[in-house]
């Protein structure tokens, strides 16, 4: 059974591994952290937070400064959906930002007896679904 834990992460509780809602690529043992799993792409503050004021007059510009912040966008490596967002300082390793008692959750759906997938039914949805798997036939994406 897939268990959705993000809008584009789920749990499959009989492999015990992360994968992504869209295309299903693995990510990695759900006893850890997704985020290795994944493509991180480190931005430039200053790409996303544009200076409001002329940087070429005022040391500060309402633009985060790269030297104390950094903003690490993750990306599924099999369908490049975006995961997740974090704004870190420089050098600081990716947040863990969910620790899963695996048994305790497989126990709670057993007990529920109903599927997930059902139950939970946000996230991306059939057409990303089917677009992936277009993608996958045309050999764009593995």
């Amino acid at each position: 059974m897939r268990v959705p834990m993000t809008e584009y992460l789920s749990i499959d509780l009989e492999t015990e591994r992360w994968l992504c809602r869209v295309c299903t690529h693995d990510m990695g043992s759900a006893h850890g952290n997704y985020k290795p799993g994944t493509l991180a792409y480190d931005r430039d503050p200053r790409e996303i937070h544009q200076p409001i004021i002329d940087p070429e007059r005022y040391e500060y510009t309402f633009s985060p400064d790269p030297g104390y912040c950094r903003i690490v966008e993750y990306y599924c490596p099999g369908c490049a959906t975006q995961i997740e967002v974090e704004y870190l300082p420089p050098g600081h390793p990716p947040a863990i930002d969910m620790i899963i008692d695996i048994p305790a959750l497989r126990a709670q759906w057993e007990e529920r007896g109903v599927d997930a997938e059902e139950v939970h039914n946000y996230g991306p949805g059939e057409d990303a679904q089917k677009y992936t798997a277009e993608l996958k036939a045309a050999g764009h994406i593995r």
